[in-house]
């Protein structure tokens, strides 16, 4: 079998810090935080009180609002996030082959929302299942993808990974995959999460997972920062078009990038807790390196999943230390988390999006709120803290880890 190159050619995004990709872009070079008090439901109660919303969003104006309310806020963002980069695209709708393009999507949660709707409805009542019709389609992650293929009918490959904060790198790399091996010529892709409600709030702070900086939402998120406590969490979506290469070059399409490899891999070890020694960690980069075909000196930037939790980011750098050696001196290195929040299972797409605007703009973007050195981190390394730095950038690393042990890596690289 001959396998084929793959390549980016369309992007969208919409994020606490942007609603759209070039406003993405330019939060993240200016180091914005997404975060301040949540304005979804009342916090009173709540130990976090914060969180990185979207923000100025009313579906009405991108679909109908009838057909809005038969959506989750999750799918909501996805429609949005896949419209702007279908069109970024610019294919032909009329003369490309629609059995052959296909929505790879993630959610690690999907419709948390309305679940927790309905079932307050239903508790409020007095016993009767009054169920609204639109529950199950609103509330099932699958949903998502089904909705942007149902939009543009396309009709090949159709799911929603679910791998828990892994999910959209998941999504990604299985779209990479499906088009390298031929089963399709181009794939939506991508993740989206709308989780800022009472249960996803409540959970994660029941988890201890959270922040709980209130006095300072904006300087909340701080990956590598000795006095880090938890992380932020956010919303939002981010996709990619990804298409066969020699497909694209027939159709004149602009691309961004080129994906050269990935790698997945299990911690199998812990619910919620990292390995103590990453090995998880260092497996899905040294799979992601070996399928790619480069040397651990060929990376110029890594985004960190870098969430900004107490174990899990000195673990993740000290993988990187461990896989690239001295090498790892001469990247850069930043959590956009710490501008973003934790989009969940979209945090893999809008961190890939990070990645590809980097290799195009020449341009990494920081790890803000840096205050306070961390003495288990080498200062050595290039964290890229607080302000964007300019590098030529041609190869990027991005990881992303989820509950239950997920790991996955993408390496995208620059066009020649």
């Amino acid at each position: 079998m001959s396998l084929k190159r793959v390549v980016i050619t369309g992007a969208g995004a919409l994020t606490p810090i942007g609603n759209t990709l070039p406003a993405y872009w330019q939060g993240l070079k200016e180091g914005k935080s997404g975060a301040a008090p949540i304005t979804k439901f009342d916090t009173t109660l709540f130990k976090t009180k914060f969180a990185c919303e979207v923000k100025g969003f009313d579906a009405g104006n991108f679909m109908d609002k009838k057909e809005a309310r038969k959506l989750d806020l999750f799918s909501q963002y996805a429609m949005v996030a896949a419209d702007e980069a279908i069109v970024d695209a610019k294919f032909d709708l009329q003369s490309i082959n629609l059995d052959r393009v296909g929505v790879i999507w993630g959610s690690g949660i999907g419709g948390i929302s309305t679940f927790q709707e309905e079932m307050r409805t239903f508790f409020a009542g007095d016993g009767t299942p009054r169920i609204n019709p639109f529950f199950i389609p609103k509330m099932i992650p699958d949903l998502s993808a089904g909705h942007i293929s149902i939009k543009y009918g396309f009709r090949g490959p159709n799911f929603v990974t679910v791998s828990a904060c892994a999910s959209s790198t998941n999504a990604i790399y299985d779209a990479y995959t499906y088009i390298k091996l031929g089963k399709a010529d181009i794939i939506v892709s991508g993740g989206s999460e709308a989780a800022v409600c009472i249960a996803g709030v409540g959970g994660f702070n029941a988890l201890k997972a959270l922040s709980e900086r209130n006095d300072s939402p904006e300087t909340a998120s701080r990956p590598y920062d000795k006095d880090r406590d938890g992380f932020v969490l956010g919303e939002g979506a981010g996709a990619l078009i990804i298409e066969e290469y020699e497909h694209a070059k027939r159709r004149g399409a602009k691309i961004y990038g080129e994906i050269i490899g990935g790698g997945m891999s299990a911690d199998a070890y812990h619910i919620t807790a990292p390995h103590p020694e990453g090995a998880g960690i260092i497996k899905v980069m040294e799979y992601a390196l070996e399928e790619a075909g480069i040397k651990p000196g060929e990376v110029d930037y890594i985004n960190t999943h870098g969430t900004s939790t107490p174990l899990g980011d000195i673990g993740e750098i000290k993988a990187i230390q461990k896989v690239f050696g001295e090498d790892a001196y001469k990247m850069n290195i930043s959590s956009t988390k710490s501008m973003t929040g934790h989009l969940l299972g979209a945090a893999g797409a809008i961190e890939a999006l990070a990645c590809l605007l980097a290799l195009n703009e020449g341009v990494v973007p920081p790890t803000i709120n840096h205050f306070t050195d961390d003495d288990g981190l080498d200062a050595r390394l290039n964290m890229t803290f607080n302000k964007a730095q300019k590098r030529d950038v041609k190869v990027t690393l991005s990881n992303t880890f989820g509950f239950g042990g997920h790991n996955f890596s993408i390496i995208i690289k620059k066009m020649e």
